[in-house]
């Protein structure tokens, strides 16, 4: 699912993740050039190798990354020359293994991981001449083959950034068989001895098979020290290859049992669990097990290894919409974990991550780590250094960082005047003005849950108002504003970027996640705010690409859905839909969640509508087809939406379950009738963190038409800043 994606058009950008839940090592065909961020083409023909990668993103890239490739008949040690034909017919994908016959070389290639390591299995032919080539990449690579041990180690030091000058991704591979031939080479140029340092360094080495024998690799890789991957070797114990896999199934199995869903078809299913699968990948656990057992990490911000947890690829721009309220919902020790390692970031580099790939990353906007941190301790994770954690959240407040993307660019006009301005260099200005008020409300609550000063609390509440200063009465939209008060001119809602992150004014007048009812009242009262909503929808495609002097694929995706304006394919917008319950027209809310669930989901290659981003987009789903959504992810609230399956049963952490049923439910009855919660009638548009904890049964009677009668009142809508505490 997503993986037919291309630079004009994402349908996910994604590549087959071959992993364990949050693995360090990911492992994945590929069918692009090294170096190349679509690893994974479903269009494409040829595997040039079965890769590991620790890519996050096509726009980020990768690093410490190296791959294997059996081949048989005269030795081809180029990607193009060894590169072979593939069929997806031959080809067999899942989270826990992955096998493919590689049909220029007679092979059939597989692979199983654990956290750290892998299995591979090759099936060769019958050969004097059972070559594998180990691809430790360009850009300085070391590669050194034993064959007494019947062992090759090396090292990778490719990056696309974010690392100190030390970065090594060291890995041994053994075999169960002896080797009939070694060498080394620099890219195409053979070496004279078998071990080789430069920028390009590949082993080869070769074994007799009899046709159908399997020949068995052990990987493990480490980004502290050769001796350390040898280490991350055990994993594997003494397992066979099927066992390997038997584990990592069932590993997976429990993860994405956690959440059993029934009463939907096939691939309602199938989108389900793939969009789970997706979800849970991701922060990478970027720490290793030392010889005593403990806990520790090579630190991307200062090059030293040092003791605790640390997490990576991420970027919280859009992952703190969606995922991490998923993980507070389910994971609250792994968020405990994830709390531990940024305060080691922190410490280590002297800011929070915003976008960490392994280390700090000029992308993207924001300072959404303070979402981050405060949902965590709102909602109960612990085992952390939360008040060092607020201290940097207070840092960030006051600060700009080394790069755009840490701290807060900017920080100084938004403090002073309340608003980042447009005329003074800054690009993105408004969508940083509306994060940092979302963000400062997220500091306020975390402020009020820690006793701390009054004046303190007051001034991030104060903060968290700061978006009122965007809002153009003349327009009913957000829009840039100049520093001297003046609003931007000429202003047009359909241009992206510019003032906006990714998006247009119509897209980012709704991020306001806080303060709902302060946005309607901004915008003249509920008819009027339902009625811009309705817009949105209506409006047709059209778009000013002129800030980027290209079409980015972003607007392409809009263009093409057949949803006017509405981008679901980028995350600004994503949780406009539920927007309707603040207004009274929670039957809204109801058709357009399902609308995007039908249409812009599904199982296949291009099964998304856009990036799919650190599992953001995927989490959307999950949380949708539940039937609620976070859309303020600093409040301990779920916005109710539109179940989609006749039943779904979540097993918390702590013991409980949350059962949601909606008997009968089909296509056509995406209306919510009547809901309970616990026998109780629920008339409110939302569903309270703590209640859901404490393990609940919800009932939802549907309907084909909509209760416009439910839901309606303003006791029943959800929390709003300017409604329910000024």
């Amino acid at each position: 699912m997503g993986t037919d994606s291309k630079f004009e058009l994402s349908n996910g950008n994604q590549y087959p993740v071959i992993a364990l839940p949050w693995g360090m090592n990911f492992w994945s065909p590929q069918t692009g050039k090294m170096g190349d961020g679509w690893l994974y083409q479903y269009a494409a023909d040829k595997i040039r190798g079965i890769k590991q990668t620790h890519q996050a993103s096509v726009w980020i890239g990768d690093y410490g990354q190296f791959s294997l490739m059996p081949v048989t008949g005269s030795l081809k040690v180029d990607e193009e020359e060894r590169a072979s034909w593939f069929s997806h017919k031959a080809e067999v994908v899942k989270p826990h293994y992955y096998s493919v016959y590689l049909a220029d070389h007679d092979v059939t290639a597989e692979v199983t991981p654990t956290e750290r390591a892998a299995k591979f299995r090759f099936t060769y032919p019958e050969t004097d001449s059972a070559y594998l080539i180990i691809d430790a990449f360009d850009n300085g690579s070391f590669i050194k083959v034993i064959p007494e041990e019947r062992k090759v180690i090396g090292y990778t030091t490719k990056n696309s950034g974010g690392v100190p000058a030390n970065f090594r991704n060291y890995f041994v591979i053994t075999f169960d068989k002896p080797f009939t031939y070694a060498a080394t080479y620099d890219n195409k140029q053979k070496q004279p001895g078998l071990e080789y340092t430069g920028n390009h360094a590949i082993g080869v080495i070769a074994f007799q098979t009899k046709r159908g024998e399997k020949v068995h690799a052990s990987v493990a890789s480490s980004f502290i020290s050769q001796e350390q991957a040898e280490r991350n070797l055990n994993e594997l114990g003494d397992d066979e290859f099927d066992a390997v896999k038997a584990k990592g199934e069932a590993v997976w199995n429990t993860e994405l049992g956690r959440i059993a869903v029934t009463g939907g078809t096939d691939d309602q299913l199938r989108t389900f669990y793939s969009c789970l699968y997706r979800v849970l990948l991701y922060p990478r656990k970027f720490y290793e097990y030392d010889a005593n057992g403990g806990i520790v990490h090579y630190s991307p911000y200062n090059g030293q290894v040092l003791p605790g947890y640390l997490f990576t690829d991420n970027g919280f721009w859009d992952t703190f919409r969606a995922v991490f309220p998923f993980f507070n919902l389910m994971y609250s020790t792994l968020t405990g974990q994830i709390m531990e390692g940024l305060v080691n970031t922190y410490k280590e580099s002297g800011w929070l991550p915003e976008w960490a790939s392994p280390g700090h990353r000029e992308s993207m906007i924001g300072s959404n780590s303070a979402s981050i941190v405060a949902e965590a301790y709102l909602k109960g994770a612990r085992g952390y250094d939360i008040n060092t954690l607020y201290e940097a959240l207070l840092k960030n407040s006051e600060k700009e960082g080394p790069l755009k993307s840490v701290g807060r660019l900017g920080v100084n006009y938004y403090n002073k005047l309340g608003y980042v301005p447009y005329d003074v260099g800054i690009n993105e200005n408004a969508a940083r003005t509306l994060e940092y008020a979302y963000d400062d409300f997220a500091i306020y609550r975390l402020a009020k849950e820690l006793g701390r000063p009054a004046e303190e609390i007051k001034r991030f509440a104060a903060r968290a108002g700061n978006y009122k200063n965007l809002f153009d009465p003349t327009t009913g939209l957000m829009r840039g504003k100049n520093e001297d008060g003046s609003f931007q001119s000429p202003f047009n809602p359909f241009k992206w970027g510019d003032a906006f992150t990714e998006g247009n004014s119509l897209h980012y007048s709704w991020s306001v996640f806080h303060d709902i009812q302060g946005l309607i009242d901004l915008m003249g009262g509920k008819d009027n705010f339902t009625a811009k909503l309705d817009s949105v929808f209506t409006l047709p495609p059209v778009y000013d690409e002129s800030y980027y002097g290209i079409v980015i694929h972003e607007i392409r995706e809009m263009q093409i859905m057949n949803m006017g304006q509405y981008a679901h394919g980028n995350q600004p917008i994503q949780h406009m839909t539920y927007l309707y319950n603040f207004a009274g027209q929670p039957w809204k809310a109801q058709y357009w969640v399902r609308e995007v669930m039908d249409k812009l989901y599904h199982s296949g290659p291009d099964g998304y509508c856009g990036d799919e981003d650190n599992g953001q987009t995927s989490a959307w789903y999950v949380f949708s087809a539940l039937g609620f959504y976070p859309v303020c992810p600093a409040m301990d609230q779920y916005v109710i939406g539109s179940p989609l399956f006749e039943k779904a049963t979540l097993m918390l952490e702590n013991g409980n379950q949350v059962v949601i049923e909606a008997s009968g439910n089909q296509s056509q009855s995406r209306y919510i009738r009547n809901a309970a919660i616990d026998g109780k009638k629920l008339t409110k548009n939302w569903l309270g963190h703590q209640e859901l904890m404490k393990g609940a049964n919800i009932v939802f009677e549907m309907s084909d038409t909509p209760n416009k009668s439910r839901g309606v009142n303003e006791a029943d809508f959800p929390f709003s800043l300017s409604k329910d505490e000024q």
